[in-house]
Protein backbone atom coordinates (compact mmCIF):
# COMPACT_ATOMS: atom_id res chain seq x y z
CA UNK A 1 0.00 0.00 0.00
CA UNK A 2 1.18 3.44 -0.52
CA UNK A 3 2.76 6.00 2.02
CA UNK A 4 -0.95 7.02 3.91
CA UNK A 5 -1.30 10.22 5.35
CA UNK A 6 -4.29 11.04 8.12
CA UNK A 7 -6.05 13.56 8.24
CA UNK A 8 -8.61 14.33 10.65
CA UNK A 9 -9.82 17.44 13.22
CA UNK A 10 -12.88 18.05 15.13
CA UNK A 11 -16.25 18.97 13.54
CA UNK A 12 -15.75 22.84 11.65
CA UNK A 13 -12.09 22.52 11.89
CA UNK A 14 -11.22 23.04 7.92
CA UNK A 15 -10.40 19.01 6.95
CA UNK A 16 -12.43 19.55 4.06
CA UNK A 17 -10.45 22.62 2.94
CA UNK A 18 -7.16 20.93 3.42
CA UNK A 19 -8.39 17.82 1.64
CA UNK A 20 -9.74 19.73 -1.34
CA UNK A 21 -6.55 21.46 -1.59
CA UNK A 22 -4.10 18.25 -2.35
CA UNK A 23 -6.72 17.03 -4.52
CA UNK A 24 -6.08 20.05 -6.69
CA UNK A 25 -2.21 18.74 -6.07
CA UNK A 26 -3.54 15.23 -7.62
CA UNK A 27 -3.36 13.41 -4.47
CA UNK A 28 -6.00 10.37 -4.04
CA UNK A 29 -8.27 11.53 -1.19
CA UNK A 30 -10.03 8.55 0.96
CA UNK A 31 -12.83 10.16 2.48
CA UNK A 32 -14.43 8.24 5.77
CA UNK A 33 -17.25 10.17 5.54
CA UNK A 34 -18.04 9.25 2.26
CA UNK A 35 -16.96 5.75 3.05
CA UNK A 36 -19.86 5.54 5.77
CA UNK A 37 -22.35 6.59 3.10
CA UNK A 38 -21.66 3.40 0.92
CA UNK A 39 -22.46 1.16 3.61
CA UNK A 40 -25.59 3.15 4.42
CA UNK A 41 -26.56 2.79 0.73
CA UNK A 42 -30.01 1.15 0.33
CA UNK A 43 -29.77 -2.53 0.08
CA UNK A 44 -26.64 -2.72 2.54
CA UNK A 45 -26.99 -5.33 5.79
CA UNK A 46 -25.75 -1.98 7.40
CA UNK A 47 -29.00 0.05 6.74
CA UNK A 48 -31.54 -2.68 7.02
CA UNK A 49 -30.21 -3.42 10.97
CA UNK A 50 -30.18 0.14 11.67
CA UNK A 51 -34.17 0.66 10.26
CA UNK A 52 -34.94 -2.31 12.49
CA UNK A 53 -33.40 -0.96 15.27
CA UNK A 54 -34.35 2.48 14.79
CA UNK A 55 -37.58 1.76 12.74
CA UNK A 56 -38.95 2.89 9.40
CA UNK A 57 -39.23 6.71 10.24
CA UNK A 58 -35.59 6.93 9.99
CA UNK A 59 -35.49 5.86 6.03
CA UNK A 60 -36.70 8.66 3.79
CA UNK A 61 -39.63 7.86 0.95
CA UNK A 62 -37.14 6.80 -1.83
CA UNK A 63 -35.98 4.17 0.93
CA UNK A 64 -32.35 6.05 1.81
CA UNK A 65 -30.92 7.19 5.07
CA UNK A 66 -32.60 9.95 6.55
CA UNK A 67 -28.48 11.29 7.99
CA UNK A 68 -30.20 14.29 10.30
CA UNK A 69 -32.61 12.20 12.13
CA UNK A 70 -30.16 9.32 12.48
CA UNK A 71 -27.29 12.14 13.55
CA UNK A 72 -29.97 13.68 16.15
CA UNK A 73 -31.19 10.06 17.75
CA UNK A 74 -26.93 9.20 18.23
CA UNK A 75 -26.13 12.12 19.72
CA UNK A 76 -28.29 12.67 22.14
CA UNK A 77 -27.97 8.86 23.47
CA UNK A 78 -24.58 7.38 24.25
CA UNK A 79 -25.64 4.05 24.14
CA UNK A 80 -27.56 4.17 20.54
CA UNK A 81 -24.61 5.53 18.74
CA UNK A 82 -22.26 2.94 20.48
CA UNK A 83 -24.56 0.54 18.92
CA UNK A 84 -24.87 2.31 15.48
CA UNK A 85 -20.77 2.32 15.44
CA UNK A 86 -20.47 -1.52 16.28
CA UNK A 87 -22.75 -2.05 13.27
CA UNK A 88 -21.33 0.38 10.67
CA UNK A 89 -17.29 0.58 11.85
CA UNK A 90 -16.23 -2.88 10.59
CA UNK A 91 -18.37 -2.20 7.65
CA UNK A 92 -16.48 1.14 7.16
CA UNK A 93 -13.02 -0.25 7.87
CA UNK A 94 -13.19 -2.60 5.18
CA UNK A 95 -14.37 0.08 2.60
CA UNK A 96 -11.30 2.46 3.56
CA UNK A 97 -9.17 -0.01 2.92
CA UNK A 98 -10.19 -1.33 -0.39
CA UNK A 99 -10.38 2.84 -1.29
CA UNK A 100 -6.91 2.99 0.02
CA UNK A 101 -5.47 0.26 -1.64
CA UNK A 102 -6.66 1.36 -4.93
CA UNK A 103 -5.23 5.13 -4.92
CA UNK A 104 -2.05 5.56 -7.57
CA UNK A 105 -1.49 8.76 -6.52
CA UNK A 106 2.54 9.22 -4.69
CA UNK A 107 0.84 9.35 -1.29
CA UNK A 108 -2.86 9.15 -0.03
CA UNK A 109 -4.97 11.04 2.23
CA UNK A 110 -7.23 9.07 4.79
CA UNK A 111 -9.43 12.06 5.57
CA UNK A 112 -11.50 11.15 8.62
CA UNK A 113 -13.52 13.10 11.82
CA UNK A 114 -12.61 9.59 13.76
CA UNK A 115 -9.28 8.87 12.76
CA UNK A 116 -8.25 8.70 16.29
CA UNK A 117 -11.26 7.56 17.97
CA UNK A 118 -12.31 4.48 15.60
CA UNK A 119 -8.41 3.25 15.34
CA UNK A 120 -8.77 3.99 11.50
CA UNK A 121 -5.17 5.74 12.39
CA UNK A 122 -4.26 2.06 11.80
CA UNK A 123 -4.08 2.13 8.39
CA UNK A 124 -1.74 5.55 8.38
CA UNK A 125 2.14 5.62 8.07
CA UNK A 126 1.37 10.04 9.38
CA UNK A 127 -1.29 11.80 11.54
CA UNK A 128 -2.11 15.55 10.68
CA UNK A 129 -4.07 17.28 12.89
CA UNK A 130 -6.34 20.11 11.62
CA UNK A 131 -6.66 22.65 14.60
CA UNK A 132 -8.71 25.62 15.41
CA UNK A 133 -10.11 26.66 19.01
CA UNK A 134 -13.23 25.30 20.40
CA UNK A 135 -15.12 28.32 19.77
CA UNK A 136 -14.22 28.72 16.06
CA UNK A 137 -15.45 25.14 15.74
CA UNK A 138 -18.80 25.97 17.15
CA UNK A 139 -18.97 29.23 15.01
CA UNK A 140 -17.88 28.02 11.53
CA UNK A 141 -20.03 25.00 11.98
CA UNK A 142 -23.53 26.94 12.94
CA UNK A 143 -22.65 28.78 10.06
CA UNK A 144 -22.09 25.95 7.74
CA UNK A 145 -24.83 23.89 8.82
CA UNK A 146 -27.69 25.97 10.42
CA UNK A 147 -27.45 23.42 13.52
CA UNK A 148 -27.84 24.78 17.10
CA UNK A 149 -24.86 25.16 19.61
CA UNK A 150 -26.29 22.34 21.55
CA UNK A 151 -26.21 19.41 18.77
CA UNK A 152 -22.57 20.87 17.80
CA UNK A 153 -21.06 20.30 21.36
CA UNK A 154 -23.18 16.57 21.79
CA UNK A 155 -20.89 16.00 18.60
CA UNK A 156 -17.78 17.48 20.13
CA UNK A 157 -18.30 15.64 22.87
CA UNK A 158 -18.25 12.23 21.12
CA UNK A 159 -14.77 12.97 19.53
CA UNK A 160 -11.47 13.08 21.46
CA UNK A 161 -10.71 16.00 23.09
CA UNK A 162 -8.97 18.74 21.35
CA UNK A 163 -5.86 18.36 23.40
CA UNK A 164 -5.57 14.48 23.51
CA UNK A 165 -6.30 14.90 19.51
CA UNK A 166 -3.15 17.34 19.11
CA UNK A 167 -1.18 15.61 21.66
CA UNK A 168 -1.47 12.23 19.22
CA UNK A 169 -0.27 14.23 15.89
CA UNK A 170 2.63 13.93 13.91
CA UNK A 171 2.46 17.59 12.99
CA UNK A 172 -0.74 19.97 13.13
CA UNK A 173 -2.49 22.75 10.84
CA UNK A 174 -3.38 25.61 12.42
CA UNK A 175 -6.39 27.20 10.97
CA UNK A 176 -7.56 30.16 12.62
CA UNK A 177 -6.30 32.50 9.97
CA UNK A 178 -7.60 32.95 6.13
CA UNK A 179 -8.06 30.34 3.76
CA UNK A 180 -4.59 31.79 1.62
CA UNK A 181 -2.84 31.10 5.12
CA UNK A 182 -4.55 27.42 5.46
CA UNK A 183 -3.20 26.64 1.24
CA UNK A 184 0.22 28.26 2.32
CA UNK A 185 0.52 25.21 5.10
CA UNK A 186 -1.35 23.12 3.16
CA UNK A 187 1.03 23.11 0.11
CA UNK A 188 4.28 23.11 1.98
CA UNK A 189 2.36 19.60 4.07
CA UNK A 190 2.27 18.34 -0.09
CA UNK A 191 6.07 19.08 -0.27
CA UNK A 192 6.88 17.02 2.80
CA UNK A 193 4.34 14.37 2.26
CA UNK A 194 5.98 13.69 -1.55
CA UNK A 195 9.24 13.84 0.46
CA UNK A 196 8.37 11.15 3.06
CA UNK A 197 6.17 9.23 0.54
CA UNK A 198 9.60 8.86 -2.14
CA UNK A 199 11.32 7.84 1.38
CA UNK A 200 8.97 5.42 2.19
CA UNK A 201 9.27 3.75 -1.51
CA UNK A 202 12.68 3.30 -1.28
CA UNK A 203 13.23 1.45 1.91
CA UNK A 204 9.82 -0.98 1.12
Amino acid sequence: MNFVVGITGGIGSGKSAVTARLETLGVDVVDADLAARVVVEPGQPALAAIAERFGKNILQKNGSLDRAALRKIVFEDPEARRWLEGVTHPAIRQEIEDQLRRATSPYVVLSSPLLLEAKQHSFVNHVVVVDVTEELQIDRTMTRDSNSAELIQNIMAAQLPRAERVSRADEIIDNSGSLNELNTQTDALHHRMLMRAKAHGETR
